[in-house]
């Protein structure tokens, strides 16, 4: 979920036709991620739980892009008429959310006979989370879980935890959509910002080695991958924690 799209706020000279055509390339780009979405489907359909893994790999790692080209091509002044922050909204929502819950359920990994209700539950909140006004503060961080269901369900696929457990799992983090702190968005949260990045970088890198062996399941990699989880999850709380106190006291 990475949509650092531009506002503008004073009057620009008219673009040009290479600014015009650079901008649309960027929503182009964005747009791609729907092309994920849509073979990562069929994917699952046919049982490639392992290309589907890799369709959304694609897909985050156009997210985590497109923003940046984005801001160069400075597309809202360029383009003002295109919302490409509900494009990215969009796609982000077929590829992070009904992508990976619909492997999850296809490869039987939710809890039988409540499945319907797991599924509905990430759906759901998810498009709760979407939809809020909040979803993403001025101050750079997500409000709420901000819809990794992309990571969780490559973590429970390759795990091989009982359905019931990946059922429960899920269970909690959709109610956490609805509580209202800060998780960082690691592209634009200024503190630690690089090595948020860099650090994210070697944790990609191992989620796609784990990809790449499936279907043998390599939980040797996906637990040094934990770090990642933590690193962010502990920040996370840290920044949200002095977010919370008054300006007195950060002061």
């Amino acid at each position: 979920m990475n949509p650092p799209y531009m506002t503008s706020t004073a009057a620009e000279p008219a673009a040009s036709r290479a600014q015009r055509a650079a901008a649309w390339l960027v929503h182009l780009y964005t747009a791609t991620g729907a092309l994920a979405a849509f073979f990562g489907t069929t994917a699952v359909i046919d049982g490639r739980y392992r290309d589907s893994f890799l369709w959304m790999i694609a897909a985050t790692a156009v997210d985590a892009t497109d923003g940046l080209f984005a801001r160069q091509a400075r597309v809202t002044v360029v383009l003002p008429g295109f919302d490409g922050a509900r494009l990215d909204d969009i796609v982000d929502y077929l590829t992070f959310v009904f992508l990976p819950i619909l492997l999850l359920w296809h490869a039987g990994r939710l809890p039988a006979g409540w499945d319907w209700l797991v599924a509905s539950v990430v759906l759901l909140s998810s498009a709760y989370g979407f939809g809020s006004a909040d979803a993403k503060t001025n101050d750079h961080f997500f409000t709420g879980f901000p819809s990794y269901w992309n990571i969780v369900a490559l973590y429970l696929y390759v795990a091989g935890w009982p359905a019931v457990v990946n059922g429960a799992v899920l269970l909690v983090l959709g109610a956490l959509v609805f509580v209202r702190i800060g998780y960082v968005y690691p592209s634009r949260t200024p503190v630690l910002r690089t090595l948020t990045i860099l650090l994210g970088v070697v944790w990609g890198a191992l989620l796609l080695a784990v990809v790449l062996a499936l279907p043998r399941q390599r939980t040797d990699l996906l637990v040094a991958s934990l770090f990642y989880p933590a690193y962010y999850t502990a920040l996370s709380l840290a920044l949200q924690g002095r977010r919370s106190r008054p300006a007195k006291l950060r002061a």
